[in-house]
Order: C-alpha cells, then structure tokens, then sequence
C-alpha cells in the first residue's frame, strides 16, 4: 500500500521560511510527477507545484517566484521549498501524484503563516 507522508510544517511569521518533505513509501510513486497540495480552510484544494519524473517544475501564479518544488528520486522524497511566506499561504500542505490519486492522500502537515 502505498503512503505519503508529509512534515516540516509549523507556525513561522510572514516573509518566513519553511521546507516541506513527503516521504514516499514505494520507489514506484516517484515514476510519476508529484505535486504539492493546499487547502485553506473553507476552500478547495489547490495544486500549488508540481515536479515530473525529469524534474520539469510548474507553479501556482501564487507561489510563483517564492517557492521552490524539487525531488529526490534516490530518497523516494519531493520537497517544497517556502519562502517570502504571506498569511495567504496559510494552509494545510500535502503531496500526490499530479494530476492526484484519490488513495494516496495523507494526513498534510499544517502552515500557519502569522505575526
């Protein structure tokens, strides 16, 4: 069964920074783009960045220019670099495949963006 995990979440003041990891428990996931997801709450779930197998990356006009998404296939990991962070940002953060699989979504980790 495959599982993704997500951490490095936290409480960080805005123009902050933090690092996402998701740790994959299968090799086999990471033969396909992953994304990185939000959601706020009372809002939809958002791709936010998506990384493929070669290592293409695509972004949010949001996220554009503040964040960074990167893969470690040796690692079976992705990252998400955060920086320049607003309280918009706030937001529970996961990863999946992109476009998502329906039954690999994990528990997120939790961004709280706030003075």
């Amino acid at each position: 069964q495959v599982q993704l995990v997500e951490s490095g979440g936290g409480l960080v003041q805005p123009g902050g920074s933090l690092r996402l990891s998701c740790a994959a428990s299968t090799s086999a996931v990471l033969l396909s783009a992953m994304g990185w997801y939000r959601q706020a709450p009372g809002k939809q779930r958002e791709l936010v960045a998506l990384v493929t197998r070669g290592g293409y990356a695509n972004y949010a006009d949001s996220v554009k220019g503040r964040f960074t998404i990167s893969r470690d296939n040796d690692k079976n990991s992705v990252y998400l670099q955060m920086n320049s962070l607003k309280p918009e940002d706030t937001a529970v953060y996961y990863c999946n495949l992109s476009p998502p699989h329906s039954n690999y979504w994990g528990q997120g980790t939790q961004v709280t963006v706030s003075s």
